[in-house]
């Protein structure tokens, strides 16, 4: 086989939506719009020279007869993503909640379609390696679940939130700082 013929460690990227966004919000303060983070650049800072598959990211829509102008920003943000190559956005649902006399809304199967995605692909030998975005450490299962049909995973988390125990699971673990994620942002 020649080196041109050589295979690349083929990737997924699967992006925890909800966790990102607040991350990020809370990172900067309002100071940066989601809309302005550059998830192309943010992918191929992850991937690096490794052959992306695809990369998917879950998440799901506001109620539009809640707040009319946070629905449109957020469709004009899934817009965008959309036109990404090899990148997928898998929508959930949203519940409303009422919680202590306040109705408030949770999004619900994200993690469940990850968490399936990311087993699914690699029982279907479609990746080498996984990288997860997220902080959430009830990823842990997938991961060893994962790890255990022989893939490698990677977990991405920041300077200002992120999870021991999916960091100690993970074969690899990347810790964005601030100064590295306003670089994603054009």
């Amino acid at each position: 086989m020649s080196n041109k013929e050589e295979c690349k460690e083929r990737v997924m990227v699967f992006i925890d939506g909800s966790n990102h966004y607040h991350i990020i919000k809370n990172m900067f303060r309002g100071s940066k719009k989601m809309i302005d983070f550059n998830f192309e650049k943010f992918i191929h800072h992850i991937v690096g020279n490794r052959k992306l598959i695809r990369a998917y990211y879950y998440n799901s829509p506001l109620d539009i007869s809640y707040n009319l102008s946070s629905y449109t920003k957020q469709q004009q943000f899934f817009d965008k993503i959309q036109r990404i190559p090899n990148f997928e956005l898998i929508l959930c649902r949203l519940q409303k909640q009422r919680i202590n006399g306040k109705m408030v809304y949770l999004v619900k199967e994200d993690d469940i379609h990850l968490a399936v995605d990311m087993v699914k692909f690699a029982y279907n030998d479609s990746y080498d390696t996984a990288i997860l975005v997220s902080t959430d450490g009830d990823f842990v299962p997938v991961v060893l679940a994962v790890k255990e049909i022989g893939k490698t995973v990677e977990n991405i988390g920041f300077e200002t939130k992120f999870s021991y125990h999916l960091r100690s699971e993970c074969d690899n673990f990347k810790k964005l700082k601030v100064k590295d994620v306003e670089k994603f942002f054009n």
